[in-house]
């Protein structure tokens, strides 16, 4: 078995791609499987020890959010990531962050492109999320177009400064496909809140690769038994409230399952009956279809 250290080593500022121009890389980490359990097993003292019972106990805590013993690992990651992408990523609030700046330093020279096939439409129920994709050939003379933009904005940005316009002043019309670098370091519980949020489907696609390449390049063989946890009970488990329940329960006594459409309005949450739009109700939906029980 490889050592937690070893695994360390090898990872260690290695530049993992995304997209055209980005990468996440590991700068450091601190603990693994094992610091979790000891952390968890200090309340009790030094309870058992075999590696099985280390699994049986991670699973535990992720099960049922005891997250404390989380906090007792660390990971510091240095990642170059588009200006968009970076505003989402900054709004979670609980890692260390020190970023580029283009108050000191001339903005990178590079800027995410996208390729011809990769533009994507607004999804019509989402006011913040996109579904589907542009022909093809509406796509390059998009491409295209992004080309001249940003183009353009470098030779603004790079005649400024040549000009002696100071740099804070100077980036203003930089565009928001920029490049920028930054540290950013946070405990183990608080990435995994980040990668549950920004892995989901409904995330946006560039975050989600940068989340997605964190979450199976780095999180995963620094951590195994808390990654695989991980996926069993946050990244693909199913939360189902009171009302979802409800609808189930209603379905199951008429003898209705698999269900039809009909079936499933028929036995709706009684709140949601007289709503033309409600998105309580489309989740709902999207649970039942994907657990068998609604076939539509």
């Amino acid at each position: 078995m490889t050592s937690n250290a070893a695994i360390l080593d090898k990872l260690r500022w290695k530049k993992f791609p995304v997209l055209d121009d980005g990468f996440v890389c590991l700068v450091d980490a601190m603990g693994d499987d094992q610091a979790v359990v000891q952390a968890a097993r200090v309340s009790y003292g030094e309870g058992t020890q075999r590696v099985s019972d280390d699994r049986t106990l991670i699973r535990y805590l992720m099960r049922h959010a005891h997250t404390t013993p989380l906090e007792m690992a660390d990971v510091k990651l240095l990642v170059r990531v588009p200006m968009d992408a970076w505003r989402q990523w900054i709004r979670h609030r609980t890692a260390s962050v020190n970023e580029y700046s283009t108050r000191y330093s001339i903005a990178i020279d590079a800027a995410q492109t996208t390729p011809a096939d990769a533009w994507r439409r607004q999804a019509t129920d989402n006011r913040q999320g996109s579904e589907g994709f542009l022909d093809e050939s509406i796509g390059r003379e998009l491409t295209e177009g992004e080309a001249r933009v940003q183009q353009h904005a470098r030779e603004v940005y790079q005649h400024r400064l040549e000009l002696g316009v100071a740099r804070e002043q100077a980036r203003k019309e930089l565009p928001l496909s920029t490049y920028t670098e930054a540290y950013w370091k946070l405990d183990l519980h608080n990435l995994l809140h980040f990668l549950h949020l920004r892995m989901d489907v409904h995330a946006q696609r560039e975050i989600r690769q940068y989340a997605e390449t964190i979450g199976r390049e780095i999180v995963r063989p620094l951590f195994p038994m808390v990654w695989e946890a991980f996926v069993d009970y946050r990244l693909e488990a199913m939360t189902l409230s009171r009302l979802d329940r409800g609808v189930i329960e209603r379905l199951a006594r008429a003898g209705r399952i698999p269900a039809s459409e009909e079936d499933f309005l028929a036995a709706q949450d009684p709140a949601w009956a007289d709503l033309t739009r409600c998105r309580e109700r489309d989740e709902c939906r999207e649970k039942l279809v994907a657990l068998g029980i609604l076939r539509l």
